[in-house]
């Protein structure tokens, strides 16, 4: 019995008298304003760094996304970025951003970010527009989704043109999708 009292009154004092810590380590220097200065000293995230004492306010603000971008030549959208080319005191935070105005039936074309994971939030855009995400990848994809309603609905699309209740005509459906009308009976079938 005095041995199990032994470990367990050495096991509360070394749970209360030992300290552990579960966070990053604090970075060697705070902030690091990118400056284009050629006798700066120190180089980090590949932008020389200005010397902490010399940086001020101008370094962490920007103006500019209040309006459209350049347009891009071709694609059907304007586009504006502001990173560490513009906001100097970015640097080494790991962040930008950017306002892209797509226009009305235009794409912006498949692409990547190689060095960076996308958030897009959208500020204008028609209500109820049809839209879908499809994950291309080989691992689950996981994402947000922020509505302005407290009560937004969802519509699955083709549940509720092949299985509405009362049922959308079959000539309908054959002329809205250009299929035969066996071929609508069948996709009926999948979503009955």
């Amino acid at each position: 019995m005095s041995m199990w009292w032994f470990i367990a009154t050495l096991a509360i004092t070394a749970f209360f008298s030992s300290p552990a810590y579960a966070y990053d380590n604090n970075p060697l220097q705070d902030i690091c304003v990118a400056v284009n200065d050629s006798k700066a000293s120190v180089f980090v995230n590949g932008k020389i760094c200005k010397d902490p004492k010399l940086a001020k306010p101008d370094d962490f603000f920007a103006l500019g996304l209040n309006v459209s971008g350049n347009a891009v030549p071709g694609l059907g959208f304007a586009a504006k970025f502001l990173d560490v080319n513009n906001i100097p005191g970015l640097n080494t935070l790991g962040m930008s951003v950017g306002r892209l105005d797509l226009e009305p039936q235009r794409l912006v074309p498949l692409h990547t970010h190689p060095r960076s994971a996308e958030l897009i939030t959208i500020l204008e855009v028609p209500q109820g527009l049809v839209h879908f995400q499809y994950n291309v990848g080989r691992k689950k994809a996981i994402f947000f989704a922020f509505f302005n309603s407290q009560n937004p609905g969802l519509i699955t699309i083709p549940s509720s043109i092949l299985a509405s209740a009362p049922p959308i005509m079959d000539e309908v459906l054959a002329k809205d999708f250009q299929l035969s009308k066996t071929e609508i009976a069948e996709l009926r079938k999948k979503f009955s």
